[in-house]
């Protein structure tokens, strides 16, 4: 019993015991030699009975002090790993997405211009790398405030937008609506059958989608068919031929770098355009063991759709999407029938047949027969209107880019900008760039020899222009009589949209508008702010570089001085 007590303490984990002391060792070999020459076995076979009970209190009492001397031993070992591992656990690498602490910088109140400009100097400098622009002029009393590298080329991001809205408002007026058209080239008998074609013109719409109309993505285009039935056609001998012919055929502009073009915010370009060029593959349960329910939305006999999804019992789903080469979309797997519906969105890449395939989808919807196919051409001058659907007006559209930074709105708004409301003029980029260019040079009066216009979104790396240009187009603006309606589309410092979550409890919440610009090179900001003695002051922070978070917030900082400022 004594040899069996000691085994039983000797090693309770191997592990702990990989690296001995000399003291346990000498410990261990006295529990064994106990264990092999143990008084209880010698006074069985040499000493008589009365020996008994003296020996074995002996053996007792040195087994139990050896095996006593273990737990000691374990628990030091054990101490000493759990520390261990706790002071590992304190040592933290730096996460990659984790932004660099800022130091907190608080903002000031100058009371002079020289203080101004000295202030905001200074919190430029705790930018660490990179190229730093910036300019602040008085609306009010016409002095710039500010002004470091304020005529360098530096890339916009989407403060470009800014002068696409300053363009779209002066070539068409905040109250400009665009128009979607659906034209006939042939007869309608008295059965309401025409004998022809049924023609989709796009007119660069960059609302024809669900965000202004009720119904989801397919509602402008069902919309349109109701239109087209309400004229009695119920019959189209012919095809559905879309025109996007108002635009070039430049789906993706210049200098958008290829790992964008599978992204929602790079989607292409034409002037007949649906849903912001997006298409969705919904897929929603039924019952367990039948086939799930797959659309697209919106609906278009354009793209393929090939559904391999089963329900299932359960909440969960398995599911697999593919895009072959041909356009064709496949979806393969399981979802649950607690899941609900799962979505998948692509990238349309022709968005003019997309566009032409789910308005034959809506007529058919609603029981007109369509004997043929879709195709693409222009619509004969001949051609007889039947049916408009109207934009909302530009203001309203100028806002959702601006406050959302929506960079398909900016593309179109921006080549619809060079057809102008006469419609005299492709939509292209060249076309749009000379627009712009001489816009600056004979309205805003300033030095277009450093701008550079490759797209209207400001996605595009080639995009250059300087913060003094900014400044001046804001200072146009603010004397334009449209100026009121670029002013309020802007995002408002703590209140809204991409300014919600900045310079909140500071003078600048609610206070100053201003359009973001963010990339993964790019930090700016530019707008208006009032000063606390009235004074409107017109502001442009441009950064390059990779220290964008201390950019951003030293921005902020200033911004919120601006606010303070007065003198």
């Amino acid at each position: 019993m004594v040899t069996f007590v000691c085994i039983a303490g000797k090693i309770p984990n191997r592990g702990i015991y990989s690296k001995r002391t000399a003291r346990h060792r000498n410990s261990e070999h006295l529990a064994w030699h106990l264990s092999r020459h143990s008084p209880v076995r010698s006074f069985f076979k040499r000493q008589p009975l009365k020996m008994f009970s003296r020996k074995i209190r002996i053996a007792i009492l040195v087994a139990l002090a050896v095996c006593g001397s273990a737990p000691t031993i374990i628990e030091s070992q054990t101490q000493r790993r759990s520390s261990t591992r706790s002071t590992r656990r304190r040592v933290r690498r730096p996460s990659r997405n984790r932004p660099p602490p800022v130091p907190a910088v608080r903002y000031s109140t100058p009371r002079s211009s020289d203080d101004l400009a000295t202030t905001l100097g200074g919190l430029a400098g705790r930018i660490r790398s990179g190229m730093w622009g910036g300019m602040v002029v008085s609306l009010t009393r016409g002095d710039t405030l500010y002004a470091y590298n304020a005529g360098e080329e530096m890339l916009p991001a989407s403060t470009m937008k800014l002068l696409t809205s300053a363009i779209a408002f002066d070539r068409f007026g905040p109250t400009y609506q665009f128009s979607t058209d659906a034209l006939r080239d042939g007869p309608v008998g008295p059965d309401g059958t025409l004998n022809g074609n049924l023609y989709l013109r796009g007119d660069g719409d960059p609302a024809l989608s669900g965000k202004f109309l009720p119904g989801g993505p397919s509602a402008p285009m069902n919309r349109l068919a109701d239109l087209v039935a309400q004229k009695g056609i119920r019959h189209i001998t012919g095809n559905v031929i879309g025109d996007a012919s108002g635009f070039d055929d430049q789906k993706v502009p210049e200098g958008w770098l290829t790992r964008y073009l599978q992204a929602s915010y790079a989607a292409r370009v034409s002037a007949l355009s649906l849903n912001e060029n997006l298409v969705a593959v919904s897929v929603s349960p039924t019952s367990p063991g039948k086939p799930a329910t797959v659309v697209l939305e919106p609906s278009t006999s354009a793209i393929p759709l090939v559904a391999n999804v089963r329900t299932v019992a359960g909440g969960g789903a398995r599911l697999g999407f593919r895009k072959q080469r041909d356009g064709t979309i496949s979806a393969n797997g399981s979802i649950g029938s607690r899941a609900g519906t799962r979505k998948y969105v692509y990238i349309v890449e022709d968005p003019a047949s997309f566009t032409t395939g789910a308005f034959r989808n809506a007529l058919i919807a609603r029981g007109v027969r369509v004997d043929g196919g879709i195709q693409l051409g222009r619509t004969p001058s001949g051609a007889v209107k039947i049916a408009s659907l109207l934009s909302p007006p530009l203001a309203s559209m100028v806002a959702a880019m601006n406050r959302e930074s929506i960079n398909h709105y900016a593309e179109l708004l921006f080549r619809n900008a060079a057809r102008g409301p006469q419609r005299d003029a492709v939509g292209s980029v060249s076309n749009a760039s000379a627009l712009l260019d001489s816009f600056f040079a004979t309205k805003v009066h300033a030095d277009t020899s450093r701008l550079v216009f490759a797209d209207g979104s400001g996605l595009s790396t080639l995009d250059r222009v300087t913060p003094r240009a900014q400044v001046q187009l804001l200072g146009y603006a603010h004397r334009a009589d449209w100026g009121p309606w670029l002013h309020s589309s802007l995002p408002v410092a703590g209140d809204s949209e991409l300014l919600r979550r900045r310079m909140r409890n500071t003078p600048a919440e609610g206070n100053l508008h201003a359009k973001t610009g963010t990339t993964n090179d790019v930090i700016a900001l530019a707008g208006y702010v009032t000063a606390v003695n009235g004074e409107v002051l017109a502001f442009s922070f441009l950064y390059n570089g990779r220290d964008r978070w201390t950019a951003k917030s030293m921005i902020d900082v200033m911004s919120e001085t601006l606010a303070s400022f007065g003198r």
